[in-house]
């Protein structure tokens, strides 16, 4: 996982939000509001619930187009933990919490690419769920 994981309040218009992802070179944001994780917000949320629609960015929140709810894990979980609840929410980022902190991120991509010995089991994962193309992409680039 990676540990330095950037995050947003909720009532952030999208512009800053897009500025900070940019700035940080990363693909989400981890939203907080009032001192609680309750969402993310992703490239996708952003090209699907603003860019498409035809959102003005400077007047639409953080926390009317994030993805929610939040789907954590803890870091005692397993690896084969984490990716079964991927598949099972149909997600690709995964925020590690322990004690109402963030401690990491995993995503889809790091399971696949930095242990190898997880292919088969993520195989059989893809076997059993519907996927979305998102996660399809990343199990036929990454797995077969």
């Amino acid at each position: 996982m990676v540990t330095n994981v950037v995050t947003v309040d909720a009532g952030v218009n999208l512009r800053k939000a897009v500025e900070r992802m940019n700035n940080h070179e990363i693909g989400c944001l981890v939203v907080l509001e009032k001192g609680s994780f309750v969402g993310m917000l992703t490239e996708r949320d952003v090209l699907k619930r603003v860019v498409v629609k035809a959102r003005n960015p400077d007047e639409t929140l953080v926390g009317d187009v994030m993805s929610k709810p939040l789907v954590v894990v803890e870091p005692e979980a397993s690896l084969e933990e984490a990716a079964k609840l991927m598949f099972e929410r149909r997600i690709k980022k995964l925020p590690v919490i322990k004690n109402k902190e963030i401690v990491g991120l995993v995503t889809m991509t790091d399971i696949a690419r930095i242990h190898p010995e997880m292919v088969e089991y993520i195989k059989s994962l893809a076997a059993k769920y519907d996927l979305p193309k998102r996660m399809e992409k990343v199990i036929h680039y990454y797995v077969v």
